[in-house]
């Protein structure tokens, strides 16, 4: 199997890299959660307790997903 020297050469994200864009979007994402969240309950509390549990599973769920399109080489 022949290995293009392009696919080879392209960098992967570094750890921080993904870390760092894993809390940006994170922080994006949870003001929307919370602001949805407050036009459909009219409740300040609830939106900001389901922005908080939000905040965190979909931080894991984004982070392990960034590091595995990290390994595919597809559309680099």
């Amino acid at each position: 199997m022949q290995v293009n020297n392009h696919e080879a050469s392209l960098p992967k994200d570094q750890l921080k890299r993904s870390l760092a864009k894993t809390i940006s979007w994170r922080t994006v994402g949870t003001f929307d959660t919370i602001l949805i969240s407050f036009l459909l309950t009219g409740r300040l509390a609830i939106a900001f307790s389901i922005g908080a549990i939000e905040l965190v599973t979909k931080m894991f769920l984004y982070f392990f997903h960034e590091r595995a399109w990290n390994n595919i080489k597809w559309g680099k």
